[in-house]
């Protein structure tokens, strides 16, 4: 079980204020999403949490632990796929189990790479290169990737952004499985999304996030109990309060931009 913990953590791109005073607290089992507008630094501070860029200001902690760069303990899915174009999808898997199994031997490897490019509808994609699969294929051989080398936290940036609406689905549902079968020993999942339907879904707990700079701006508790229905985020009266309330929030962030857009252009300067 894992905890996450982020105390005042600020991030400058040059002089850029990109995130300021970001502090929250990821329980463990927690699935946490990520919601705001594009722009605030939902994906910086996945990259922050990963260990690929250092914060400014503050610390984040895993366990008590402050980050110090990756590690196994972290699967990431970025956007942009992660695989090596070189290697076939089952062989991208492989080389990642090999870090994370060594005691394994290659056949089981193989085994293990095959069974989670089954669970996400590659079955005939084992031994194609990423240059042969689709934009949508590459991106379930990357979540296939990150699910099979089973880490404790999963960090993922829109990982199901590109896909179409049924596999999108499908990826949801596999993704909520595999968290909840764990029972007491959950994964902590940190989940960044556009959608508020999908974190609405998902989370245990909605981030959202405002803009220039990038700030908490609210945490909204999701205590809808479990197994969720997708129905149910059109029918249940407790949802489209929830779906509201988020709706509301996003949208005050936004408005406050376009009016900071609209007296920047009155005073003549360049937005």
């Amino acid at each position: 079980m894992y905890k996450i913990t982020l105390n005042d953590v600020g991030f400058s791109y040059n002089s850029q204020k990109v995130l300021v005073n970001i502090g929250f607290v990821a329980e463990p089992g927690d699935f946490i999403c990520l919601l705001g507008p594009s722009g605030c630094g939902k994906s910086t501070l996945l990259r922050l949490l990963a260990g690929l860029e250092k914060t400014g200001t503050g610390e984040i902690f895993i366990n008590e632990k402050p980050i110090l760069g990756p590690g196994l303990d972290r699967g990431v899915v970025f956007q942009d796929y992660s695989l090596f174009p070189w290697m076939t999808a089952r062989e991208n898997i492989v080389i990642a189990l090999e870090q994370a199994f060594p005691e394994k031997s290659r056949r089981e490897l193989s085994g293990i790479a095959a069974e989670y490019l089954d669970l996400v509808g590659l079955q005939e994609a084992y031994d194609k290169l990423p240059k042969e699969l689709s934009g949508g294929m590459r991106q379930r051989a990357a979540i296939a990737l990150v699910f099979a080398i089973n880490s404790p936290v999963l960090l993922m940036d829109e990982p199901f952004g590109a896909l179409d609406a049924i596999t999108r689905a499908h990826l949801q549902d596999l993704l909520l499985n595999l968290w909840a079968q764990n029972g007491a020993n959950r994964k902590t999942i940190l989940f960044v999304t556009h959608d508020v339907d999908e974190a609405l879904l998902l989370a245990s707990k909605i981030v959202i996030m405002t803009l220039n700079p990038g700030m908490v701006k609210r945490i909204i508790p999701v205590d809808q109990p479990r197994p969720r229905n997708r129905q149910d985020l059109y029918t249940d009266t407790n949802f489209q309060t929830l779906r509201s309330e988020v709706m509301g929030l996003l949208n005050e962030t936004i408005i406050r931009e376009l009016d900071a857009g609209q007296i920047s252009r009155s005073n003549g300067e360049l937005i």
